[in-house]
């Protein structure tokens, strides 16, 4: 009972204080990384749970490359979720690696094992959009921490 107390005064109060001092851009992005690592997540346990199906129907990629890929952009998305929650100053660069990793991995899946769709130039436009995106919040995080580290070095 009392770890349950601390547990939920504990985040309670990180959540109040690092929320209060993100840009919006930050707390979308923060969004945006939760989203796509909640998907990660689900890919590898749904691909868990229905490996006999996938390899009954000879699904493309096979579902240990599905499960794999599922658990390493799920492991990264907790880093770089962490690493923005808590304002760590290699943050801007681990965002950056992440999206410029996940953008080259959509594309050789979409490449190599998809069927051909018509929709390409909308992919391509959000891609491109979303990376935009990342550089501009990158720019704030790398900011962010160098207006921390010249106003109160005790921090870091």
């Amino acid at each position: 009972m009392v770890a349950r107390i601390f547990f939920t005064y504990w985040i309670n109060r990180s959540i109040s204080t690092n929320m209060s001092r993100q840009p919006l851009r930050v707390t979308l992005c923060i969004w945006l990384v939760l989203f796509l690592t909640a998907f990660n997540a689900l890919r590898l346990f749904t691909t868990i749970a229905w490996r006999n199906v996938l390899t009954e129907y000879s699904a493309n990629p096979p579902a240990w490359v599905t499960a794999l890929v599922g658990g390493v952009w799920l492991v990264a998305g907790c880093i770089v979720l962490w690493s923005i929650w808590w304002g760590k100053k290699w943050a801007g660069n681990t965002l950056l690696s992440a999206a410029a990793g996940y953008s080259v991995w959509y594309w050789i899946e979409r490449l190599v094992w998809q069927a051909p769709r018509p929709n390409w130039p909308f992919a391509v436009i959000l891609n491109l959009l979303l990376v935009l995106f990342i550089l501009f919040v990158r720019r704030a995080l790398t900011r962010e921490a160098y207006e921390r580290k010249n106003k109160n070095p005790a921090l870091e």
